[in-house]
Parts: C-alpha cells; sequence; structure tokens
C-alpha cells in the first residue's frame, strides 16, 4: 500500500477535502491520509510515498523531517531543499533571465546589525549606499517587503525617500527589498500544480481579502495563452509541483509580481468553491500520478530547469 499523506496546520479545508478525494477514487494501492509524525530517526523512511507540504515553512522540526524522508525516497511536493533555498529576490533575478516581466526590484541590507555581527562585519559594505541611483531606478510610489517570507507580512507602500527612510528604521534585522510600484489593469492569481496544470483566477488585491476573488477581469484568449506560458515557465525553472503565480498587467504586459507561494491559499472560504473544486481534484490527481510512479529508496523530487542544467554544466538560459 502507498500513502500520500499531507502535513498542514491551521487550516482544514483542503487538507480533509484532499484526502477525501483521493480515498473517494478507490485506487487500488493507494490510501491518503493526514501526516502521522511519532519518531524521527535519521535515514529511516517515513512511510509515506507521497507528502504534500503545507506548513514547514513555519516549523523547523518539519523541514527537517521532509528532508529525512526525502533522501528515503518519498517524493515531497515541495522539494524542500529548493524551499530551503529560495527567496523572493532570487527569483526575481531568474525571471529577467527567463523573459519573465518583473518589477524592477534592489536588495538592501538590514536596517540593524545581525546578531553575532559587528561594524567590522560589513567592511565590503559602501556607507551609505547609493541611494540617489537607487532611488531614481525604482522610483516613487514604491513597495518595500522582505527578501524571502510571505504572507504580506512586514510589506510597507513608500511615497518618497524620506518615507523610505522612516520606513525602513523600523524593520530590524529583516533584509528587505524596494520595488518599483506596478499601478496595474488587470491582476491575475494563477495556480499551477505538476508544472503543467495552471488555472488563472481574476484576483483584485485592493478588495477587502473575503472579495479579492470577485472580480470583473475578462482576458481574451490570447492573453490567457500568455499568462499561461509565463506560469510554466517560472514554475518548470524553478520547480515547484504547487505554486501560485501573482500577475498584474500594466498597458497590456504581464508582470510576475509574487511567484514564491509554495503553500499557497487554498481555503475554500478565500478561493471560493469553483477555485477549491479545481485544485482539490487537480492535487489529488497529481498526488496520485507521483505515488504510482514512487521508487523507494530513489530521488523522487522534482528538481527545476534552473538546478539541472547547472548540475549538468549546460547553458542555463
Amino acid at each position: 500500500m502507498k500513502k500520500i499523506g499531507i502535513l498542514f496546520g491551521q487550516e482544514r479545508s483542503f487538507p480533509m477535502a484532499f484526502i477525501e478525494r483521493i480515498n473517494s477514487k478507490n485506487i487500488s494501492g493507494i490510501t491518503a491520509e493526514p501526516v502521522r509524525i511519532d519518531k524521527v530517526m535519521q535515514g529511516e523512511p517515513s512511510g509515506y510515498a507521497v507528502i504534500i507540504d503545507r506548513i514547514s515553512q513555519d516549523v523547523p522540526f518539519y523541514r527537517a523531517f521532509l528532508k529525512n524522508a526525502a533522501l528515503c525516497g518519498t517524493a515531497v511536493i515541495n522539494n524542500p531543499f529548493w524551499w530551503s533555498a529560495d527567496e523572493k529576490f532570487f527569483n526575481n533575478c531568474l525571471a529577467t533571465r527567463i523573459n519573465v516581466p518583473v518589477p524592477k526590484t534592489v536588495i538592501l541590507p538590514s536596517k540593524d546589525l545581525p546578531v553575532d555581527t559587528t561594524d567590522q562585519s560589513f567592511s565590503n559594505l559602501a556607507f551609505p549606499l547609493d541611494w540617489d541611483n537607487i532611488f531614481h531606478y525604482i522610483g516613487f510610489p514604491a513597495y518595500m517587503k522582505p527578501f524571502a517570507g510571505g504572507g504580506w507580512k512586514h510589506v510597507y507602500k513608500l511615497t518618497s525617500p524620506e518615507d523610505f527612510f522612516q520606513k525602513h528604521s523600523e524593520t530590524g534585522e529583516l533584509v528587505m527589498m524596494l520595488q518599483e510600484e506596478i499601478v496595474f489593469d488587470e491582476y491575475y492569481r494563477c495556480y499551477c500544480i505538476g508544472g503543467k496544470h495552471v488555472r488563472i483566477m481574476p484576483y483584485e488585491p485592493r478588495n477587502p481579502h473575503h472579495l479579492r476573488y470577485t472580480s470583473d477581469f475578462n482576458p481574451s484568449p490570447e492573453r490567457l495563452h500568455e499568462m499561461e506560458q509565463i506560469v510554466l515557465r517560472i514554475n518548470q525553472y524553478l520547480g515547484y509541483d504547487f505554486n501560485t503565480v501573482e500577475l498584474a498587467l500594466r498597458d497590456g504586459i504581464p508582470y510576475a509580481i509574487d511567484f514564491c507561494n509554495p503553500a499557497p491559499d487554498a481555503e475554500k472560504t478565500s478561493v471560493g468553491e469553483e477555485n477549491f473544486n479545481w485544485v482539490v481534484e487537480t492535487a489529488a490527481n497529481y498526488a496520485i500520478e507521483r505515488a504510482l510512479a514512487q521508487e523507494d529508496n530513489a530521488d523522487n523530487l522534482t528538481w527545476g530547469e534552473y538546478i539541472k542544467r547547472s548540475s549538468a554544466h549546460e547553458k542555463l538560459f
């Protein structure tokens, strides 16, 4: 019997529906359940052919468990090794190399010195930074956000250099990005599962949270195809099995705004019934596909084109 497990935190609607959908299919040799961990011993298998990870970004113990499980043959969705290395600034840099439009972005050193460092630890860093060129490149209004992490935590809208310096002084040891504002005409949130299944959802981030999936955006078939290709390109290069990409259209050009969401919101009350049913069905089918292909004591992870081409010494782009 091959077990598919889902590792989750406070959410309930998606994990329970995912488990129920797989088990309702009555596929011989396949069963789904919440992951249960009562011990983690080095080099010992987890007992799961596939694990969907929805929470390890917040629980380091779970991330260590998943890496051990992956080494022993579990297909972990998403790859915990890549997810540990990934961050938003690198993703933006990668996008510039694979012809995906992104907002102009710079990374900034933390306002406060990290623990166990002194001024001498930063002898390679110019002081002050070239703020004039940075502000000219980005322009105002602008957004400042952490270079890693998500959930709209510590995100600031800035209107001027003075506003920037005041807000940056509040960020402590966080490493921040300063990013051009894209004043958009339309906005879309796009699920991508398995690097091949895409659902493009009109999304209005300026609405209250419970109304964000309510909008009247109506893209043409050509625009839908263009956005789908961008979503696929991003996820295939990053190697994510389950992700969302947010696209903002300015003057008809789709800009990738946020595309590192490997535990994306899938609660029924957030995304609405139709989107919820799509993600449950698609994720269930994909997990079954991965379970059927899984081999014990083998590498069953997804590795993105960036890693695969780098390790093969191929031309990256």
